[in-house]
């Protein structure tokens, strides 16, 4: 079946250009010694998640628990929650995964600590946890090294969590507007966990793993000493943005197959793929929701929920009927509103797998 009879919108993978960005950030870790864990939220698909195992991962990372269910359950064996895990609902079903498979989940605090403590207590299980570290993205995580230490020092007195790593996400690259920004953002980040981890480890604390994610940092952080393991997510498919940060474009393996369904005489092009689709992220200064692989003159200018709007400067060759693919702008957000996705190979639908962890926030 070729890809041009599918319905739209749909969503679309590039076998070829998925397998060259696994195998490359493969290599990337590889060369430099370091352990990769990819972030599976980017794609939510058990199949992605064991051709990055076959190609070396040594687990893999979630936002949510019930990502982690999900990939559990399809064989993976090891998993990292890169988040904090609050509520006696998500604690009951944290415990019975930890029975499952090797479970590690962050923590920043006592208040999320104790709770988790209390309850692999009651489970007779034992969690692994990461200490995150807030590095200057300002979001979750420890801002101090005293706050760090000390909360290092109040994890060893709970039962049944072993603090074996330290963990950071270094989101705040995304605001440098250069390779030389990252590189110092990374150096800053880099010393800072160095440091931390020195004190843990002169105070007695087995501190195996220091952590760092971000898709756009990696070939930044790999070469780093003293950084153990990478967490990127969007390489596996990439996107604008990623392109926006030194991405080779022919590297985007996912697009979003639409239809024309109205051609309006000033150039105006309405496709059916619209916000429910594409998802809602301008990242882009001229606002534009994503890029036409056909024809890059056409400007996906705005979009509505069902709508996308086009504009062709000069007139246009489409026509009512006529499909186009678009490259988001979010591969992730992008992932998450559909239920499968078609794997293609040039033009031919290979292969369409169930994206099983979409929509799965809880």
């Amino acid at each position: 079946m070729k890809y041009h009879a599918l319905d739209t919108p749909a969503l679309l993978v590039d076998r070829d250009r998925l397998e060259a960005n696994l195998h490359n950030m493969a290599e990337l870790t590889r060369c430099h010694g370091k352990m990769l864990r990819p972030h599976a939220k980017t794609h939510k698909t058990p199949e992605i998640a064991q051709m990055q195992l076959a190609a070396g991962a040594v687990g893999l990372t979630v936002a949510k628990l019930g990502e982690a269910e999900v990939f559990a359950e399809a064989g993976c064996t090891d998993i990292f929650i890169a988040n904090q895990i609050v509520g006696e609902q998500k604690l009951e079903r944290l415990v019975r995964l930890a029975r499952q498979c090797t479970l590690r989940v962050g923590v920043d605090s006592l208040e999320v600590a104790v709770p988790l403590s209390e309850a692999a207590r009651r489970a007779g299980v034992r969690v692994g946890v990461r200490l995150e570290v807030d590095t200057g993205l300002h979001r979750a995580g420890v801002r101090t090294k005293e706050e760090a230490i000390a909360l290092a020092h109040a994890l060893a007195k709970l039962p049944n969590l072993e603090l074996d790593g330290i963990f950071t996400y270094e989101g705040h690259l995304y605001q440098a507007n250069s390779d030389q920004e990252r590189a110092i953002a990374i150096a800053r980040m880099s010393e800072t966990l160095a440091d931390l981890r020195e004190s843990l480890v002169r105070q007695g604390f087995a501190i195996s793993v220091t952590s760092v994610g971000s898709t756009p940092g990696a070939r930044f952080t790999a070469p780093v000493p003293g950084l153990d393991e990478l967490r990127c997510g969007v390489y596996v498919f990439n996107d604008r943005m990623q392109v926006a940060r030194g991405a080779p474009k022919e590297s985007c393996a996912l697009t979003v197959l639409t239809t024309v369904i109205s051609v309006r005489p000033d150039g105006r092009v309405i496709v059916d793929a619209g916000t429910k689709a594409l998802a809602s992220d301008k990242p882009f200064a001229d606002q534009t929701m994503g890029e036409v692989l056909e024809d890059t003159s056409l400007r996906f200018v705005a979009a509505s929920e069902e709508h996308g709007h086009l504009q062709a400067e000069g007139g246009t060759r489409l026509r009512v009927g006529d499909k186009v693919r678009i490259v988001p702008n979010h591969a992730c957000t992008c992932v998450n509103l559909h239920e499968r996705m078609y794997v293609v190979k040039g033009e031919e639908v290979e292969d369409v797998w169930e994206i099983r962890a979409r929509g799965k926030f809880l």
